[in-house]
């Protein structure tokens, strides 16, 4: 590959003459990894005229650098930068710069936050990646994924690709939600209730940026969403962590003093618990009567297995006071990052303008091309596909666990993707993740579900949608055994 001249630019700042400028600039380049071995160089005569130096200059400089064996001259070809040259090095202060305080300076420091919770990048290499949110390549529809993305990049959808629609949504992803995903929660909603986001991350952003300040009370459940608390933790609310029973969240355990409650009354969490119908209506009651508002987040509501969902608590609230979230990054993949959030249309006003001082809309292109996968059936024939084969991989875990003795701490009933675990007593969870990475396990530790000081180290998640179920037997009695090993030395 050839270097383009634009990436040369004198240091100003440098001392010595320009053939030793000219040869230090480039020397750098390489050492810092940003000129890599085979790259061609720009001609003397190209970077001569760029530099506005005499051709004769970048020649000696040149020369200078075959001799250091920094650069090659390969006959008319010219200059090549050598495979032998001097390897990249880390980056080292200027020396007599101090070095700023990072730590100090920050106002945020979300980067702190452990929000992959064990999951490494090069998940796929474990053969028993039991990690949760992944998508299967088995399971994804390539073809007409393919295809949608085609036709949106089409001239009949060119102005929905590449102009600027300011705050404004694509008209046939809305319609969509509006039309099928809302109506299947129990929810009705027009299209200046509804607005794109980039997943629920973002969404959840939006709502506590807008509901929340120093003054204002948020309640998160215990154990919870790690990113959510991440995004709370920014607005300095003051945080109210409220145990998870069983079957949810439970109205009688919230304070009295409370502005916004954050929760996830179907398939909770890491748990898995899901709220019954009249914890729901407590829930509304409550806020009706203690007049707080409370943000839905309605993950995973379309991969109910075996029957049909529970109304959400947005089709149930009659007074405005519930901000709906969804997300197609569960059920379509992570990586589209494209979700929803309804909620009365003065919020979602207010909402759309600040999603538009920071990234104006979500990409034009994947808004098409989801609204087509969507309106064409292709989302609802996959999204049956992956019902059927989680029902399946859920079935083969739960009698593998049950075989070799495993303890299931969360929820037991159909739907979701992962389970919620707990190790015998004495086993730390965390070395037991340790000990299975050596033998190709992956499993997602509990402790960064809690939001305690000193989290319990006996929990952890396993999920079956990243793993077939021919290897879930195998995954299962690894874990079991490593737990057998490290209570023996407990």
């Amino acid at each position: 590959m050839a270097i383009a001249v634009e990436s040369f630019l004198l240091d100003p700042l440098s001392e010595g003459s320009l053939q030793h400028r000219i040869r230090q600039m480039v020397a750098e380049g390489i050492l810092s990894g940003r000129l890599r071995a085979g790259e061609r160089m720009p001609s003397s005569r190209k970077l001569a005229a760029y530099l506005g130096v005499s051709r004769i200059t970048v020649t000696l400089a040149y020369s200078e650098l075959v001799a250091d064996d920094f650069l090659y001259a390969e006959g008319r070809s010219g200059y090549f930068v050598s495979p032998t040259a001097p390897r990249p090095v880390a980056p080292q202060p200027r020396s007599g710069q101090p070095e700023i305080d990072w730590p100090r300076i920050l106002g945020h420091r979300p980067a702190a936050e452990d929000l992959n919770r064990g999951k490494p990048r090069n998940w796929r290499d474990y053969r028993f990646p039991f990690i949760y949110g992944q998508a299967d390549p088995a399971l994804f529809d390539h073809a007409n994924w393919r295809l949608c993305m085609i036709q949106s990049l089409g001239l009949r959808d060119f102005d929905r690709m590449t102009d600027d629609q300011f705050e404004q949504d694509d008209p046939g992803l809305v319609e969509y939600i509006a039309r099928h995903s809302l109506p299947r929660r129990g929810i009705l909603a027009r299209p200046e209730e509804i607005l794109v986001t980039l997943g629920a991350q973002n969404a959840l952003w939006l709502a506590a940026q807008l509901l929340l300040n120093q003054r204002r009370a948020a309640v998160i459940e215990e154990p919870g969403y790690p990113g959510l608390r991440a995004i709370l933790t920014q607005t300095r609310c003051r945080l109210v962590p409220v145990p998870v029973g069983a079957q949810g969240l439970a109205a009688g355990d919230l304070p009295r003093d409370l502005d916004v409650l954050f929760c996830t009354p179907s398939h909770h969490c890491p748990t898995g618990a899901t709220m019954p119908l009249e914890e729901r209506q407590a829930l509304l009651d409550a806020a009706q009567a203690q007049d707080f508002l409370i943000v839905e987040d309605d993950y995973e509501f379309e991969i109910a297995q075996g029957r049909a969902p529970l109304p959400a608590l947005k089709s149930l609230d009659r007074s405005g006071r519930v901000i709906h979230i969804g997300s197609f990054s569960k059920s379509l993949f992570p990586g589209l990052r494209l979700g929803f959030m309804v909620g009365p249309a003065p919020f979602i006003a207010e909402a759309r303008g600040l999603r538009g001082t920071i990234l104006r809309h979500p990409p034009g292109l994947l808004q098409r091309a989801a609204a087509r996968f969507l309106s064409l059936g292709h989302y609802d024939v996959m999204l049956r596909r992956l019902a059927r084969s989680f029902a399946a991989r859920r079935e083969v875990m739960l009698a593998a666990i049950r075989a070799e003795g495993l303890i299931i701490a969360g929820a037991l009933e159909d739907g979701g993707s992962s389970l919620w675990m707990r190790t015998p007593e004495g086993v730390s969870a965390a070395a037991l993740a340790e000990q299975l990475r050596a033998e190709s396990v992956l499993i997602e530790l509990g402790q960064s579900f809690f939001g305690l000081p000193d989290p319990p180290d006996s929990y952890y998640r396993i999920a079956y949608s990243s793993i077939a179920s021919e290897r879930i037997p195998e995954g299962i009695a690894r874990i079991a055994r490593a737990c057998q090993t490290l209570a023996r030395a407990a």
